[in-house]
Formats: structure tokens, sequence, C-alpha cells
């Protein structure tokens, strides 16, 4: 009966969380949908749309690195619900057109989605079995591009409707509405909060030397950087990259959104396979050379190709950027000190917030340079190339034994 109520709980839990960041993933990528209106509108430059993007993935960093305290304190839950208050907020704030609170919304927006993924992780934690945790983390993160699809379909039509300012309030209410939802889950799945726990600047340090201190985790962490700097780029600039190309928003969105559904699969698959049929570091380093083989591609040839080649280097690009996080997330758990599995997690994924806030940043200096997309993507695939090959070195048949969960940070 224990083991039933387990496999309940987790069951549970997995859907709660898929539907959280589901709804964060919407939050967080609508902006890049609807980014050629919004610059159209405001008459912005489309390098400056980079800038924002490294804004939010700063805040990000922040967020992450300092959560694993009100994690405890609060609650895994309630530190979800707050994140899509946040992204509620934030895009509220875009809405208004003005400069000053776009600013502000990429620092609220980009802290309430950064912290959804620690919070799920620490959930997931305790009912899950490391086993099988490659697989159900994946299933869980494939929330991300589930959002990412839905942004690029509903987005552009909304747009029609409402315009990218209605756009923007639509799913601020739906964030702020599923805060709703989630709460009578809260008295079990926070049922291991620590009130008495506080807050320390010191965090910061602690997350970082959980993670600096040990080479496998370092290298996770440096995986992390390019993978979701890659990523990032990926989902910022892929539909104004298209628009350049002469496809109007809804074309490019459904084109982004076709992408993203070849990362469902991915993420689960890849997750199935390193739950015990290839070595975690050999899958994330197949990955890594898939993303560095389809950005170069894309930059050299993108500007010369037909839609339908575009459209297929995409997929790929979404198959291998888009589709990792399962894989390194189970795998920095089982590496993590014991009871600092939120604390490595929050602190390899402030890693990949800092490739989050540089990638686009050199994208955007390529694109202000050349005034072409491609050598933005040559650029930013060459951290994956360089980690897959570390990857490689490090050697991917080793694997330590299993670790059990543990509730803390």
């Amino acid at each position: 009966m224990a083991m039933e109520r387990q496999f309940r709980l987790l069951l549970l839990a997995l859907g709660a969380m898929f539907a959280q960041q589901t709804f964060a993933s919407i939050g967080r990528g609508l902006p890049a949908v609807v980014a050629p209106a919004v610059m159209a509108d405001l008459h912005f430059d489309s390098a400056w749309f980079g800038t924002y993007v490294s804004l939010s993935a700063l805040a990000a960093l922040t967020f992450q690195l300092g959560c694993g305290s009100f994690l405890i304190r609060h609650g895994a839950l309630r530190m979800s619900q707050v994140a899509l208050v946040m992204l509620g907020i934030g895009l509220g704030a875009a809405a208004s057109g003005n400069v000053l609170l776009f600013v502000i919304s990429a620092v609220i927006g980009g802290g309430g989605a950064a912290v959804s993924t620690p919070a799920s992780s620490h959930l997931l934690g305790r009912y899950c079995p490391p086993r099988t945790a490659p697989l159900v983390y994946s299933i869980k993160q494939t929330a991300v591009p589930a959002g990412l699809l839905l942004a690029g379909l509903l987005g552009p039509a909304l747009i029609g409707g409402t315009g990218w300012r209605g756009t923007f309030l639509v799913a601020a209410a739906v964030c702020l509405g599923f805060v709703l939802v989630l709460q009578p889950l809260r008295r079990e799945f926070d049922s291991d909060r620590q009130p008495s726990r506080r807050f320390h600047l010191r965090d910061f340090g602690t997350t970082l030397g959980t993670v600096t201190a040990t080479r496998d985790l370092r290298t996770l962490s440096m995986a992390c950087f390019a993978f979701n700097g890659l990523q990032t780029v990926f989902t910022a600039y892929f539909i104004i990259f298209l628009t350049t190309h002469g496809q109007d928003l809804a074309a490019a969105g459904a084109i982004f959104s076709l992408a993203m559904v070849v990362a469902l699969p991915c993420r689960v698959l890849w997750g199935w396979l390193g739950s015990g049929f290839v070595a975690p570091r050999l899958m994330m380093a197949g990955l890594a050379f898939g993303m560095a083989a389809s950005t170069g591609l894309l930059g050299v040839f993108g500007h010369r190709w037909p839609l339908w080649a575009i459209a297929a280097a995409g997929m790929v690009l979404s198959a291998t950027a888009m589709s990792w996080h399962g894989v390194l997330l189970a795998e920095t758990a089982r590496l993590a000190p014991a009871n600092m599995h939120g604390a490595a997690t929050g602190g390899v994924l402030s890693f990949g917030q800092v490739g989050a806030f540089l990638l686009p940043l050199a994208y955007a200096a390529c694109l202000s340079l050349t005034g072409s997309h491609g050598m933005g993507f040559v650029v930013c695939g060459l951290p994956a190339l360089l980690v897959g090959i570390a990857l490689l070195r490090g050697g991917g048949a080793q694997q330590a034994e299993p670790v059990a969960y543990s509730t803390a940070t």
C-alpha cells in the first residue's frame, strides 16, 4: 500500500509540475513569439531583443542561486505558485509598452520562470526512484517545448484579435489563474517545508560551491552553460530569423511550433535511453555534437536554403538544444552530495543562466556587426562543440552508485 501511495503521489506531482512548467514556459517564451509585432510597433531594432533576453537570464541567475532557502522554508509547491505570480506581473508590465516597464518585466518574468525548475526538481525528488529519474525528469521537462509550442500557435492568433498588448494580458491572467488550481495540493506537497529556515547571503556561495567542488558537477555546469545558452538563442531569434526571410508572423510561429513538436518525444526518448541503455555522459555528448552541427549548417547555409530546409534544420536543433534537460537534471541529482540535491540543481542551472545571459548578447553583437543571423548561430554553437568533446574525454561509461533523493536542498 505504501508503494502504491508513493506511485500515486509521484504521478500527481509529475502532472502538477508538468502543467505548472507549461504555463511558465508560455509566459517566458511568449515575448520571443510576439517580438516582431512589438518591435514593429515600438520601432525597436532586432538586436535589442538580445539585450532583453540577456537581462531576463541575469535575473534568472540571481533567483536560481538564491532560491534554495526559500524552497526549504516555504515548500516547492508554494514557490511554484510564486513563480507563476511573478510571470503574470511581468507580462502585465510588458503590456504597457513602456521601455522601463519592459526592463522590469524582464527581471520579474525571468526570475519567476527560473524558480520553476528547481522547485519541480525538489518536489519530484521526494517521490521519484533514482533508477527512473532520467525518464521522469524528461517527461516533466517536456512541458517547456509544450509551452513554447502553444505560445507559437496561440500568440500570433491572439495578436490578430487583441494585439500584442492584449496577448500579454491574456497570458498573465492564465498564469495567475493556475496558481489557484495548485492550491489544494499544497498540504501534501509542502509537508516537508521548514518554516524556521532563513535566507542568508552566504546561500549564494553555498549553491555555487556545491557544483564547483567536484569535476563531474563542474562538467555538467559547463554543459548547462552551453546548452541553455543555445536554447535561449534558438527560442529568442528563430522566429525573427524566419520573418527576415520573408515569412509573416503566423507562418513563422507555425514553423517554430513544428520544431517544438519534435522536442516533445525527443525529451522522453533521450530520458528513456539515459535510464539504462546509454550512459548519460555519452547521451549528452551526442546531443552537444548535434547542436553544434545543426547551428553550423543553419548559420553557414541557412540564408540560401528554401523554407523546408530551414524548418528541417530548426527541427534538428530543437531535437537537441530543446531536449537535453531531463538527462542533465537527473545526472545532477545523482551526482549531488547527500541532502544537497536542490542546491546542486540550482547551482548547475545557474551556469545555464550565465549561458542564457552571454550567448544572446554574443548573437546580438554578431547581428549588429554583420547584419546577418548566420554568424550568430555559428558562434553560439561553438560552446556545445567544446562541451561534447569534454564529455567524451570525461568517460561516458563511468556510472556512480545511485543515491536516494532527499527532501532537503
